[in-house]
């Protein structure tokens, strides 16, 4: 994934403190200039419609991984500094609006869904278990209700 900010306004101490934050998330933070992006996108059909959003000055945040992180991470700085605005993402090939960015960072991390899946796991293992102990419980409960009866 791919946001372009516009970082008019901010200082070096900013910027740095931008990519510090993206450092956890596995992102990264460039500044370059609109020409050279459009030499680097050039012929790539996956980065075509970057070209709309290259205008006035801009900064890069390439993110690898966690991309609800990274873009929770730049929502707080923009918070934060109320100097830097989100012009656009590209994901997958596609331009992605404010609304759907703002619902990228409302996902929950990835350790966040890898620990809900990892609990679901053990809920259906944990039934299981006690379905198959059950059985021979089950059957010695039955078999001694049924010696009992004959007994009497």
């Amino acid at each position: 994934m791919a946001l372009v900010l516009d970082y008019k306004g901010l200082t070096i101490k900013e910027m740095s403190d931008l990519r510090s934050r993206l450092q956890t998330t596995k992102g990264i933070c460039k500044v370059t200039k609109n020409s050279l992006m459009r030499k680097a996108i050039d012929g790539d059909s996956n980065w075509n419609d970057l070209e709309s959003l290259l205008s006035g000055t801009n900064a890069f945040v390439l993110i690898k991984e966690d991309v609800g992180g990274a873009v929770k991470a730049i929502q707080s700085f923009q918070k934060d500094t109320q100097k830097s605005e989100t012009k656009g993402a590209l994901f997958e090939g596609r331009l992605l609006s404010d609304s759907e960015i703002k619902e990228i960072a409302s996902l929950p991390s990835k350790e966040v869904l890898m620990a809900k899946i990892a609990g679901a796991l053990n809920g259906v293992a944990t039934k299981i278990a006690i379905s198959i102990n059950e059985v021979p419980s089950g059957l010695a409960r039955s078999l001694k209700q049924h010696s009992e009866k004959s007994e009497s």
